[in-house]
């Protein structure tokens, strides 16, 4: 992978590991967005209810620190999800100043919903690779995401 930073040699951005994840995770959330527009949730609300689905009841907290979101921007998007009837507050039952998220029933026909969209998005982004090559990129993912939660968990002082 091209690193340098000088003018004789200067970085392919094409193929820029990090420019690489980033712009297909951008393309990823679009192109999403607009396979399930018809719901009417917003990319922020989606992004949410994902991570409540993802893990339902955990707290307000712990879904701010998840999706890398400040808890009071969070709070608005809970309060609308809880609006439209997504989701649903309820204390903690060991100590009711902590709210937890759970899904409402009415995400059960969307999680269908979704998982088609996804899995039809993803049919699409890894068309020509075939399935042993699916399963190494995929294993690849993994082991860079390991990499980075241990450099994480290693400089975190």
């Amino acid at each position: 992978m091209d690193t340098k930073l000088s003018d004789a040699d200067p970085i392919d951005y094409d193929r820029s590991f990090g420019f690489l994840v980033h712009d297909t995770a951008r393309l990823l959330r679009l192109a999403f967005d607009r396979s399930v527009r018809s719901v009417g949730l917003t990319r922020a609300q989606w992004f949410v209810l994902a991570h409540v689905i993802r893990k339902d009841g955990q707290t307000q907290s712990s879904l701010a620190e998840e999706t890398d979101m400040d808890k009071a921007p969070l709070g608005k998007l809970v309060d609308r999800l809880e609006q439209g009837g997504w989701v649903k507050r309820r204390p903690d039952p060991n100590d009711r100043r902590i709210n937890r998220i759970f899904k409402t029933a009415k995400v059960n026909p969307l999680t269908t919903e979704m998982q088609t969209a996804t899995d039809q998005l993803y049919e699409k982004a890894l068309c020509g690779l075939d399935e042993g090559e699916r399963n190494r990129f995929i294993d690849q993912l993994i082991l860079i995401k390991g990499n980075l939660n241990a450099e994480l968990d290693r400089t975190a002082q």
